[in-house]
């Protein structure tokens, strides 16, 4: 990854922040934005926007790491709820992903990387907001994929079950919460960010360079073993 360039959004807490240690350890050339600014170039990925400011002209990945947690009874899930969810994973996704385009078809070695959730695959109460929303990043995954192919553009995403990070704080927030949340998972714990960062990083890189259209669920055995 070494003199790479690197489009991470939400770059600056969580998973996102993991990817961006963990790229610059490979000597990646990094361009950081986030809602806040902090640390970071401040981006408002929830309005409309054609441009970027300060992309490089070449961009050899983007990681788009903004998402949600908002578990509720479907019947208490108000439609503006779901525009919420569908407005920060989806359409954020979207304007970022257009706005980069020119800058992808730049380079050699192409790679998009996108996050859904093990709750798209596994069924789960209280997920209709969220799952919705990463059910669209999936089926955008698949679609850009096809269409970018031919551009040498490759796209995949990471279905992660529950990461440790300061979004899923609130399920976390007792030693009682995190040890029932580890023991649902067939290996005993919830994923890390560095576990989702090292799978991004092999998304990005040569490593993986046969690879586009695929969902890796990087999730503990969540999503297939009882």
């Amino acid at each position: 990854m070494k003199d790479k360039n690197i489009v991470v959004i939400g770059g600056n807490s969580g998973i996102g922040k993991a990817v961006a240690a963990a790229l610059s350890e490979q000597g990646a050339n990094l361009f950081l934005y986030s809602k806040s600014g902090e640390g970071t170039t401040a981006l408002d990925i929830g309005r409309d926007f054609s441009e970027i400011p300060g992309l490089p002209e070449k961009v050899d990945g983007v990681v788009y790491c903004p998402g949600t947690i908002n578990l509720k009874p479907f019947h208490r899930i108000s439609i503006e709820d779901f525009k919420k969810e569908m407005e920060i994973n989806f359409f954020g996704a979207v304007r970022v992903l257009q706005a980069c385009m020119k800058g992808l078809k730049k380079s050699d070695s192409p790679s998009v990387v996108l996050y859904s959730t093990v709750a798209v695959q596994t069924g789960m109460g209280f997920h209709a907001g969220i799952s919705s929303a990463k059910g669209a990043v999936e089926g955008l995954t698949r679609s850009l994929a096809a269409e970018w192919a031919p551009s040498k553009i490759r796209v995949n995403a990471i279905a992660p079950s529950l990461t440790e990070t300061p979004l899923a704080s609130a399920l976390l927030s007792t030693p009682e919460k995190k040890e029932a949340s580890d023991k649902r998972h067939p290996l005993g714990r919830i994923g890390t960010p560095e576990d989702i960062a090292s799978a991004t990083v092999f998304l990005l890189s040569p490593q993986s360079s046969w690879m586009t259209g695929q969902i890796l669920h990087i999730d503990g055995g969540m999503s297939n073993l009882k």
